[in-house]
């Protein structure tokens, strides 16, 4: 068969329904992909097709594949810093021109392989058919292994267009163990198994800390019965947010720098933090100031090389965390429960709650993001997917949008401004039955806002909120002290013209809806879900509401 039908049969046969790409590239494999019911989606710009593969994976379990031709290579590499950084399965294929071709100057051509090193765990040249059927099997292969990542494969023609009308094998080669993740569920030793659960038996203040290794492993609930099994507190990462209901009584919410005091505080203050699936970097610790210098740790990892990467472990547990927790569970049956530290960190967390409620229940107008975030709560269906930006998109929706349905998901930017509302986009590809909710500030949804356009000519039918407050709100402080008592028009740095984005919406065949009122919230939100078809809904909200701000351990000595 021709290269073309190969890789798309290869994709049919790993379960890829949906690829997302930027034409022009691997035209013929196109035509092969639409007849065996591979949707492709044409999006604008090679960074959102990575983004929209990244938020399929998340969603979906599966690797997301997206493709650019060689001028846009680089963009597609950019694309997958923030997959990279999350941990995502995303399969990227590009084009590049034929050996005679380099070093001559060719049009729209440079040697981008190495721009894909540092955002891949895999990245390997396709230059004959006969490598394909490894390379493609080893893609799979590397993307959901382990810690899961992106990958790259550089195909022959700068549209790809040498593989397509190549020959190549006929035989289609599947690993159906490498199509999902985790492949895998390796378990650590016994030894390391009774050391753990006897450090957690001694421990008067432990505090589980789940990242997102144990959403990727499906460990939530397992997560739950090991808490309830010893009264242990529970923080979360982002990514780690849907680990445990934010209403049950051991969640102390988000830890680290996009936290809630609360959970800041009683992870400062426990004498013993079991890390499990977290990459311990600083934003769950706080620029690794929580927890505490000495305390204890225990850390589950998948990858050995993450152990001990950011804190000497007391025990340290490679392997799969719903397997391990499963083990642990068992080995600490019957064990004495913490009830005095849970009901500690229930105090602490009832006050966050009690703090915050004015605001969650304020009738101001503009509109206080805090009681959005209320109304964005109570509105999310008990299977929604809640998408969110990175800066305070991520800290709204992190600390004061509540999940308390096990069925909930939640995805995060990893790092990238303007990746939620491609990656939304991707989410409901890869979940097409569950409702799918994007939350951006409008200096974010700026990024890749053209993906109205596909959203509508794709039937993809999101709901994006948009937090409107005419500015890049986290900046805001940040600019004010770089002026100190200076001078001069600090507002254009960090301030946008007034723009109607439900107007935009509306124009690009969206439905849109534009709310200044608190109480007109929940039916915007409504009318959005109820309509099948693309809908943003744009909220004006104050300028002076502050994300919340970190807990931070004094300074020894101060």
């Amino acid at each position: 068969m021709q290269g073309a039908e190969f890789l798309a049969r290869t994709f049919e046969a790993y379960g890829v329904s949906h690829v997302f790409f930027v034409e022009a590239i691997l035209r013929k494999s196109l035509v092969e992909m639409e007849a065996l019911g591979i949707k492709r989606v044409s999006a604008h710009s090679e960074k959102a097709a990575a983004y929209m593969a990244d938020g399929y994976a998340r969603v979906s379990g599966r690797p997301g594949v997206c493709m650019s031709q060689s001028v846009g290579a680089a963009n597609l590499a950019a694309g997958l810093k923030d997959p990279f950084l999350g941990c995502s399965p995303v399969i990227a294929l590009t084009g590049r021109k034929p050996p005679l071709a380099r070093y001559r100057n060719a049009y729209q051509e440079i040697l981008h392989q190495a721009m894909f090193d540092p955002v891949t765990k895999y990245n390997a040249l396709l230059d004959d058919m006969v490598q394909a059927p490894f390379l493609l099997r080893q893609a799979f292969r590397e993307a959901v292994s382990g810690c899961p990542g992106p990958v790259h494969i550089d195909v022959m023609g700068i549209l790809g267009e040498v593989t397509d009308n190549a020959q190549a094998p006929t035989q289609v080669e599947c690993d159906e163990l490498f199509a999902g993740y985790p492949p895998l569920r390796p378990a650590p030793e016994a030894e390391a198994i009774a050391a753990a659960a006897q450090l957690l038996q001694e421990a008067q203040r432990p505090v589980l800390v789940a990242g997102g290794g144990a959403t990727a492993s499906g460990a939530g609930a397992d997560i739950t019965l090991l808490a309830e099994a010893l009264a242990m507190p529970v923080a979360t990462s982002l990514n780690g947010k849907t680990c445990i209901a934010n209403g049950h009584p051991l969640s102390l919410g988000v830890v680290g720098s996009y936290s809630a005091w609360c959970a800041n505080q009683i992870v400062y203050e426990a004498d013993l933090v079991f890390f499990v699936g977290s990459h311990t970097g600083d934003q769950v610790t706080n620029a690794w100031s929580i927890p505490a210098p000495g305390t204890k740790v225990i850390q589950i990892d998948i990858d050995p090389t993450e152990l001990g990467r950011s804190y000497a472990n007391a025990v340290s547990l490679c392997g799969d965390a719903r397997t391990t927790l499963a083990m642990l569970k068992e080995a600490l049956a019957g064990a004495n429960k913490k009830e005095a530290w849970a009901a500690k960190a229930q105090e602490r967390v009832a006050a966050w709650h009690a703090e915050k409620e004015p605001l969650c229940s304020s009738g101001a107008v503009p509109i206080k993001v805090e009681r959005l975030c209320q109304e964005l709560t109570e509105f999310l269906p008990p299977d929604a997917v809640l998408v969110a930006d990175t800066g305070w998109s991520g800290i709204w929706t992190g600390t004061m949008v509540y999940l308390n349905h096990p069925g909930q998901s939640y995805l995060r930017a990893a790092g990238s401004l303007g990746w939620a509302f491609p990656a939304a986009l991707g989410a409901k590809c890869g979940a097409p039955e569950r409702p799918v909710v994007c939350f951006s500030g409008d200096g974010a949804f700026y990024y890749h806002m053209g993906e109205m356009e596909t959203a509508v000519r794709c039937g993809i039918n999101t709901v994006t909120v948009i937090n409107n407050n005419s500015r890049f709100g986290q900046c805001h402080a940040g600019v004010n002290k770089a002026y100190g008592d200076r001078q001069g028009n600090r507002a254009e740095v960090y301030t946008f013209g007034e723009v109607n984005f439900a107007r935009v919406a509306e124009n690009m065949g969206c439905l849109g809806i534009r709310v200044e009122e608190p109480d007109e919230i929940a039916v915007a939100l409504a009318q959005a879900l109820a309509s099948n078809r693309p809908a943003l809904v744009e909220v004006i909200t104050d300028p002076q509401s502050q994300a919340p701000q970190p807990w931070t351990p004094p300074l020894k000595g101060v």
